[in-house]
């Protein structure tokens, strides 16, 4: 998911009236985009359980960039950019998600801990475009990594060192991407979405005829069940173009504000339906460590509104 947030044209008000002005039938679409991609890791779970991850990103960048390049226009940038977008947001941030999914991590967890690309993103913004965190920003990144660290502290079960390292260096990925989105004029996400996936199949492909071997692939293949198929088909077609369909409409209709702060809702999703049809046990560590991380969130993606707000408090005492 890619999106940019910018709230310095809104006060705090407007921010409570615009979410409160979606139409019913826009909110609807908000849920299900939400829903969406909550249960997308699920999805993930199921079809690695018969696909080798580097073969499964290559089948899912295939099936979601063709046939449609044919069909939507390349984003306006420098070819350099797209393919940069190409190989961050989606060659190398899938490929590291899918095999920390099936290193150890559940899918729960990395619905999660995929959130931690919003604090990568800001200090690759720090490094590359000079921004300045205030003390807001800053306290809000060390909360939500204290919830990394007390998922850190429980390896074992479903959390390993390496799927949640890999896992982490997803979350990276998507944050480098989404500083190549910066510079791309997209006419749609949608686009930007299917030319990002035809740059990253190439290099996904020769990952996994390297990696995974000729042998596996056309066992894999030949051997695979309709939950692996059905999983394939959500992951691109419900996923990607439904998914990222919807939310371009959102984003297009309303202001940013009105909609982000729903994709809090995205980890709260992947727990509870990973709780459901996986039966991933709901320990009280992983509520505090969704708790701290949450909260963190929410401190980035209020920062403006809350120093407003408490500015506000202040003038009229």
């Amino acid at each position: 998911m890619t999106f940019a947030i910018k709230f310095t044209d809104f006060n705090i008000l407007h921010c409570m009236n615009t979410n409160l002005n979606l139409s019913t039938k826009h909110l609807l679409f908000v849920l299900i985009t939400v829903i969406i991609w909550g249960t997308n890791f699920i999805a993930i779970y199921l079809g690695l359980k018969e696909l080798p991850p580097f073969l499964f990103c290559t089948i899912r960048f295939a099936l979601s960039a063709l046939p449609f390049v044919f069909f939507i226009p390349r984003p306006k940038a420098p070819l350099l950019f797209i393919i940069g977008f190409g190989i961050f947001n989606f060659a190398l941030q899938f490929g590291l998600l899918f095999s920390g999914i099936q290193m150890g991590l559940s899918p729960g967890l990395a619905s999660l801990v995929m959130q931690i690309q919003v604090f990568f993103s800001m200090g690759l913004a720090i490094l590359l475009f000079k921004e300045t965190p205030n003390w807001f920003k800053i306290s809000g990144s060390l909360i939500s990594f204290v919830g990394i660290g007390i998922v850190a502290a429980h390896v074992g079960g479903d959390v390993t060192t390496i799927g949640l390292l890999l896992t982490l260096m997803a979350s990276l990925a998507w944050a480098s991407g989404n500083m190549f989105t910066k510079k791309i004029n997209a006419v749609s996400p949608l686009s930007l979405v299917v030319w990002g996936n035809l740059v990253a199949f190439p290099f996904m492909a020769a990952t996994s005829y390297y990696i995974d071997g000729t042998d596996l692939i056309i066992h894999s293949i030949s051997t695979i069940s309709w939950t692996a198929v059905l999983a394939i088909i959500y992951v691109v077609y419900i996923s990607t173009h439904i998914g990222y369909g919807l939310w371009g409409l959102l984003i297009k209709t309303y202001p940013t504000v009105a909609v982000v702060p729903f994709t809090l809702l995205i980890p709260i999703v992947g727990f509870l339906s990973s709780a459901i049809y996986l039966k991933e046990e709901l320990t009280d560590w992983k509520l505090y460590a969704s708790f701290f991380i949450m909260i963190g969130l929410v401190f980035n993606l209020f920062e403006s509104k809350i120093l407003k707000f408490i500015a506000l408090i202040k003038r009229n005492n």
